[in-house]
């Protein structure tokens, strides 16, 4: 190769250089080959790969989560039962719509009972949600700290569920009895009738907002 000069090589007429010159030249172009056969299609597979073993990971983790609810099909089932069970159980504390008229008078004699002196009580405005309907009461009541505690106690235990809000107690000045100013909240289940009329209205309200726009 030191012998070879490589300036005196004719281009035209390849098949007359020397052997080791033509073995180098084929080892070049076999590399470029190679180089260019790697960016061409060797490099496109390998990313494929790397995409098909990055979605095999992902599948095989989809998989197992799958799975896992799979084994655990029966006992999500039981727990549904026991979500169902315990939700008819607080449906059956709401009182029907017949019944609401009668919780009134049991909130009332709660507190006759307890000894406290009404000097308002006041169903408000029912309001509708979802499945259920809230009937705020307010009250104002005179009595003792003994008195209004066993008044908060006979509300609690009540069959039907009353929860009880912005409870204030004060002292009147004028006569030195102590006051107590509470909103008492009911709830009543609403059959299907009326779920569908309050949904309609609620429609046709949000059609009619729309239009005035």
């Amino acid at each position: 190769m030191k012998d070879i000069d490589l300036n005196n090589l004719d281009f035209n007429n390849v098949g007359a250089w020397p052997v080791p010159v033509k073995a180098g030249l084929i080892a070049v172009v076999c590399i470029l080959i190679l180089v260019a056969g790697y960016f061409l299609d060797i490099k496109g597979q390998l990313e494929n790969l790397e995409r098909a073993r990055a979605q095999e990971a992902k599948l095989k983790q989809e998989f197992e989560r799958k799975q896992a609810k799979a084994a655990n099909l029966e006992k999500y089932k039981a727990q549904l039962e026991e979500m169902k069970k315990s939700f008819g159980t607080m449906l059956r504390q709401l009182p029907s719509k017949t019944e609401v008229e009668d919780l009134l008078v049991d909130i009332s004699q709660t507190g006759l009972a307890a000894g406290v002196e009404f000097q308002l009580f006041q169903p408000g405005q029912e309001r509708q949600i979802e499945f259920y309907a809230e009937l705020p009461i307010k009250m104002k009541m005179t009595g003792t700290y003994h008195q209004f505690g066993r008044f908060v106690s006979g509300i609690a235990a009540l069959p039907r569920i009353v929860t009880l809000h912005d409870i204030n107690i004060k002292r009147d000045k004028k006569t030195g009895k102590l006051i107590m100013e509470v909103t008492a909240k009911t709830y009543r289940y609403m059959d299907e009738a009326e779920i569908a009329a309050a949904r309609k209205a609620k429609k046709a309200k949000g059609k009619k907002g729309r239009r005035r726009r």
